[in-house]
């Protein structure tokens, strides 16, 4: 098992810090269900996959990312009508720049299972930073697993991305939301990317964590804010409205989009959630209201994407008591590892 994914370091969300104490002084779930769930596996009181994936089923949870192509997983998924995401963890994306290799993996983490599972996208990598040292082989690696995938004709089928967080964006040109744009180090890692993606097709990939925002300056950030329950506009944007800091970081990175040339690109928000303990506005209360506010949410769009649901997976299944970094990190359940319900959530 793999203990690298993903820790949520409240020194990513430097940027939106400054971004949010900026602006705050100024300031239908069908056919295709908008939220699905993170499903990691950092833990060693958790189900078995089989009883997972029957645990999204019973829930009516129609969308699953993972964390690795887990055999086990992938083998409970089948015929379940599940669309998957499966992600590719950084520290495989150097040997991923040989085509071979990459041809590889798909032929023993895709194809035998494409039949009967339902993949919907990879992730190439999560939230890798300019200056990481993998960071020069996210590209090279996003190609050939989509060259991979279209030599095994599944490229109408899946589509190849990779997850950021909201690191990339400038610190002084993100307020207001319509101001957004990438810093240069971000510029210069995202636009070939993003590129590629259009040219496929495929969305980019961001984790949105309100949480970490609010946490770093509750003085000018209101919880209400990041919780859904502010009774009324916060931050005015030109014409836009904000009444939550959610759609706020979403239209942010749209529009930094924008500005790098991909004002078509649909984002997916591959993870947000709330912790239920371990730190600071980390309750259970806090946490539910989160997690039912957000499923209601997305079933609509952003003031700047106000047209069809956003496609969003609530991260995380159950809590975690092997996750590193802080406390907090082991929260993120909306399930007991016993399958009981942390919260009363509908998900269609």
């Amino acid at each position: 098992m793999d203990f690298s994914y993903p820790k949520h370091k409240t020194t990513f969300m430097a940027p939106i810090l400054l971004l949010l104490v900026l602006l705050m002084p100024a300031l239908q779930i069908t056919g295709a269900q908008s939220a699905g769930v993170c499903y990691g596996r950092n833990g060693n009181n958790l189900p078995a996959d089989t009883e997972v994936v029957d645990l999204y089923k019973a829930n009516g949870i129609g969308r699953i990312r993972i964390y690795e192509p887990n055999q086990a997983t992938l083998e409970a998924l089948k015929g379940s009508n599940i669309e998957v995401t499966v992600t590719i963890l950084n520290n495989l994306l150097q040997g991923l720049t040989d085509a071979a290799a990459a041809t590889d993996w798909v032929q023993k983490n895709v194809q035998p299972y494409s039949a009967d599972v339902k993949f919907r996208y990879i992730a190439v990598g999560n939230e890798v930073h300019p200056g990481d040292a993998v960071a020069q082989y996210l590209l090279p690696a996003i190609q050939n697993i989509q060259n991979a995938i279209t030599a095994a004709n599944l490229q109408g089928q899946i589509k190849v991305s990779t997850a950021i967080d909201t690191t990339l964006l400038g610190v002084s040109t993100n307020f207001p939301p319509s101001n957004g744009a990438f810093s240069d180090a971000g510029n210069s890692l995202i636009s070939p990317i993003i590129n590629f993606l259009g040219s496929n097709g495929a969305p980019l990939l961001i984790n949105v964590y309100p949480y970490f925002a609010y946490v770093l300056d509750p003085v000018n950030i209101k919880l209400d804010y990041a919780l859904f329950t502010s009774p009324g506009v916060v931050v005015q944007d030109g014409s836009n409205g904000y009444q939550n800091l959610f759609d706020a970081l979403l239209d942010t990175q749209y529009s930094a989009l924008e500005k790098a040339g991909a004002p078509n690109l649909q984002i997916v928000v591959s993870e947000s959630g709330w912790p239920s303990e371990g730190g600071d506005a980390a309750t259970v209360g806090n946490a539910g209201t989160y997690y039912k506010n957000l499923i209601n949410h997305v079933k609509t769009g952003t003031p700047k994407r106000p047209n069809g649901a956003i496609e969003t997976y609530l991260f995380a299944m159950f809590d975690e008591n092997l996750k590193t970094g802080a406390e907090v990190e082991k929260h993120f359940g909306i399930f007991f590892p016993n399958k009981q319900p942390k919260y009363q959530l509908t998900f269609g």
